[in-house]
């Protein structure tokens, strides 16, 4: 089932009294229990694709739909009733006065479950007691996975994931591209996921996106893109990855 969609988003940014497309008729569509790969190199537009789905930036044209309603135009606040972001730095998306657990449960819809958070935090590999700590307290890897089990207790259809490895080391990295695929292997998850890192989209979407200077350049099931691409930009930028891994 689709849960979520885009069509023919566009926007545009004022730099300098330039005009600059941040983004340029992109459609999409996410289905339910599927994680959706968004690549390309700095500047292509994935980032501001992302918040536009979140909310965070209005597009110029286009439509949002979520569950066949569409949401065009609402706040980040709004749209976190089934959207949550989880953004590439974890420390500044935390409240550094409040500890942990009142961060997350403050996400929460309804009645504070502890019960239920404490499971959570066992999918992604946390002990309980790091809910007294401030986020100050807690390493770059705790504190993402943090991210994580705030997004899913808020109860969020649909995960937005921004480059959130990025700022890890490799062997953390491993670590939550695990809770991710755990997380999918047990139908919890939907997301849509940012990266400029091939090899990761290629081990954890189903399809993915391409995008160059704001434009979609071509999307498809992610193991046939990434093995038999065929525009010119996905072709150079799956042979980077390959030289960067050798």
């Amino acid at each position: 089932m689709t849960i979520l969609e885009g069509k023919n988003l566009s926007k545009k940014f004022i730099d300098k009294d330039k005009e600059i497309a941040a983004l340029s008729d992109i459609s999409f569509t996410l289905e339910e229990g599927e994680i959706l790969g968004i690549v390309g190199e700095s500047g292509s537009g994935k980032s501001t694709l992302l918040k536009v789905i979140s909310g965070l930036v209005v597009p110029d044209e286009g439509q949002l739909i979520f569950k066949g309603n569409e949401y065009n135009g609402q706040k980040a606040r709004d749209t976190g009733r089934f959207l949550q972001y989880i953004f590439q730095n974890p420390l500044s998306s935390f409240d550094p006065r409040l500890s942990m657990e009142k961060s997350v449960l403050e996400s929460g819809r309804g009645k504070k479950d502890l019960v239920r958070l404490y499971g959570i935090l066992e999918e992604v590999g946390l002990n309980k007691e790091l809910l007294q700590r401030k986020p100050s307290e807690l390493s770059g890897g705790q504190c993402q996975r943090m991210s994580i089990a705030r997004a899913l207790y808020s109860g969020a259809d649909i995960l937005l994931c921004d480059e959130i490895t990025s700022a890890l080391d490799v062997s953390t990295q491993a670590q939550i591209t695990k809770i991710l695929h755990n997380l999918k292997d047990n139908g919890k998850l939907s997301a849509i996921f940012v990266s400029h890192d091939i090899a990761l989209v290629r081990m954890l979407c189903d399809r993915v996106i391409v995008m160059k200077d704001g434009k979609c350049v071509e999307q498809g099931i992610c193991e046939d893109l990434i093995s038999n691409p065929h525009e010119e930009y996905t072709k150079k930028l799956v042979e980077s990855a390959v030289r960067q891994s050798i």
